[in-house]
């Protein structure tokens, strides 16, 4: 979702900002881009603040975070270019098509109700659906479960090292969408896209 619907990391690098200041902490825009982006908050939390958070600790101070997080960018969601367009061919094609995050549940609500994902989405899943967070493949492994896919069968859009790596390692296709990282910052995947003008369903097709 983060990344790959909607251009998100901005404005959770504005909510850590917030966050970590509060704590003394100034973490560099080279930090966020190597420690924030694609990771799950635990592992955001235990690397910049330098101690295992858990527990209520974490949930708490998830929820503070992640409360800056939408309290900013509500007023602000919108998708990535052509991501309407694009999803609206796929349903056309009979394409099962998931969202498969390691933000909270929270987040993927607000997004996908601001945004109306309801209508293209056959499956939700979020940090809380999952044991172990990307590059781990579960969220991909159990999102294509819930569609009766495959591995083989799913192309996974990622913007992330970790993501890019757990599709890889969920046996799947990838598109690298360059929203964050540049091609060579993300392991090697099938397709690259700037945004989602670039891509239609006979690109798909042609990964098969």
């Amino acid at each position: 979702m983060d990344g790959v619907i909607c251009h998100t990391n901005p404005y959770h690098s504005m909510a850590f900002r917030e966050f970590f200041s509060k704590r003394n902490l100034n973490p560099t825009d080279e930090e966020f881009a190597q420690h924030m982006f694609g990771k799950s908050n635990s592992y955001i939390l235990r690397h910049f603040l330098q101690r295992d958070i858990v527990g209520d600790e974490f949930n708490r101070l998830e929820d503070e975070k992640e409360s800056l997080f939408r309290k900013i960018y509500e007023p602000f969601a919108e998708p990535i270019q052509g991501f309407f367009p694009f999803v609206e061919e796929l349903k056309t094609q009979d394409v099962k098509m998931a969202v498969a995050t390691s933000a909270p549940l929270a987040n993927l609500e607000m997004i996908a109700a601001k945004l109306g994902l309801d209508r293209f989405m056959d499956s939700f899943m979020a940090s809380e659906d999952v044991t172990n967070h990307k590059p781990d493949p579960e969220v991909y492994l159990k999102s294509a479960e819930r569609l009766g896919m495959h591995s083989y069968q799913c192309v996974v859009f990622e913007d992330s090292f970790s993501g890019v790596t757990a599709a890889l390692n969920a046996g799947m296709r990838v598109v690298g969408v360059l929203s964050s990282h540049s091609r060579d910052e993300l392991p090697p995947c099938n397709l690259y896209i700037q945004d989602y003008a670039e891509i239609s369903y006979r690109d798909l097709e042609d990964l098969f």
